[in-house]
């Protein structure tokens, strides 16, 4: 498999390693939205939210949990996103999971996303349908 996170977290592609431990791995985004705007890698392979196990979700998430103070402290930032993408129509370019530390700064320019309220009645049917899928 050409994965492009596992070539970092191996030392075959240089990063700046921000955190590891026997699960996960961080470091700084090669193209960052700003400054000190942080990866978060499961060291496990999976592709994105859809597939991974559980037990390597939560080490994820507790590693996400750890690090947002961290790296919003350390470049002055005002917030912090935290952010994932999941499939090509969510925007992910790399399939390995992972998860966005966005540092950010009042009046930065970067805008996620804007909204589209829902049609009269649309809440509900989706919330159903939804609801209907949980396992």
């Amino acid at each position: 498999m050409d994965d492009l996170f596992l070539k970092i977290i191996q030392g075959e592609i240089p990063s700046e390693k921000i955190y590891e431990d026997d699960k996960t791995f961080a470091f700084l985004d090669i193209n960052p939205n700003n400054p000190g705007h942080t990866l978060v890698v499961p060291k496990k392979y999976s592709r994105n939210i859809l597939d991974i196990a559980e037990e390597d979700w939560i080490a994820l998430m507790e590693t996400v949990h750890k690090l947002a103070p961290s790296v919003k402290d350390a470049v002055g930032a005002t917030g912090v996103n935290i952010y994932m993408n999941n499939e090509s129509s969510a925007f992910q370019e790399v399939f390995h999971t992972h998860v966005h530390i966005i540092p950010r700064h009042d009046n930065d320019g970067y805008r996620p996303w804007s909204g589209t309220p829902y049609q009269e009645g649309e809440m509900e049917k989706i919330g159903e349908t939804i609801r209907a899928r949980i396992v």
